[in-house]
């Protein structure tokens, strides 16, 4: 396993991070009710995958 010989400087060591960015999780448009979701996933507000319903709307509202 290599090693560095030498300190790496604070430029170098942040020019280096500097292209590591954080992304926006990509949506899709859900076919049953037109909301956002993940792809391969089921949709939050309808519970819809594939044209089947796996589980109740998850509610904004969480009341215990």
């Amino acid at each position: 396993m290599a090693l560095p010989k030498y300190k790496m400087s604070r430029a170098n060591t942040r020019s280096r991070r500097a292209n590591w960015k954080a992304q926006a999780a990509q949506t899709i448009t859900c076919p049953s009710c037109g909301a956002p979701a993940l792809p391969h996933m089921a949709c939050p507000s309808c519970g819809a995958y594939r044209g089947r319903m796996y589980r109740e709307a998850v509610r904004s509202s969480h009341t215990r």
